[in-house]
């Protein structure tokens, strides 16, 4: 059988983790391009090879880990760099991904990616949910989970679609307010949702 893939995206700080868990409870399976893009840099993989040769042995942690933190500044302030990233990361993180997706055997595959229009993944999912998420929540989250400054964050939400453009796209959306009880409720109504029209 075809995977039935639905796309989850939302902003950073918007609680995709939080929700595609909700969905597992379910027993939904879902593929987190975020895990994946960690995963390709662990320690000792080419890319981390390639990484730590640009930008010097600083952009490392003391354990040899990537420090993500500062090669999100770098490439935040420098676009040629996030260009460079983006085409040594890009390929192997879509690869991964299909291959994680293609071995998936729940009812639908989650696909958790923040960028999910930004990359044009959206086009191989057969609908896409968007979490809503107010900015003031979103900046909470990736200051206090990231221990970046509101500059930074700010920076980073800017550089992705708006709430708004990104609901305007999505067949369903969650609005997600910081109450785990509601998004638990939220999530099994969509889950039924989306079982009524793979049954249809």
């Amino acid at each position: 059988m075809k995977n039935y893939i639905v796309g989850l995206t939302g902003g950073i700080g918007s609680g995709k983790s939080t929700v595609a868990n909700l969905f597992k409870e379910y027993g939904i399976e879902y593929v987190d391009v975020d895990n994946i893009s960690r995963e390709i840099v662990l320690p000792g993989s080419t890319l981390l090879h390639l990484i730590s040769d640009r930008y010097g042995e600083s952009i490392l942690n003391n354990d040899r880990s990537l420090d993500r933190a500062k090669l999100r500044r770098i490439i935040f302030n420098n676009l040629e760099e996030k260009k460079w990233l983006e085409s040594i990361t890009h390929p192997l993180i879509r690869q991964l991904t299909m291959e994680k997706i293609r071995r998936s055997r729940s009812e639908y595959c989650l696909l958790v990616h923040p960028l999910l229009f930004e990359t044009g993944q959206d086009q191989i999912c057969q609908a896409v949910i968007a979490i809503s998420v107010s900015q003031h929540i979103q900046l909470e989250r990736v200051c206090s989970r990231d221990k970046s400054t509101k500059e930074e964050a700010l920076k980073i939400i800017n550089s992705q679609l708006s709430n708004q453009e990104r609901v305007a796209k999505a067949k369903y959306v969650i609005e997600n307010t910081g109450n785990l009880d509601e998004l638990g409720d939220k999530v099994s109504v969509l889950h039924q949702k989306i079982l009524n029209t793979i049954n249809e």
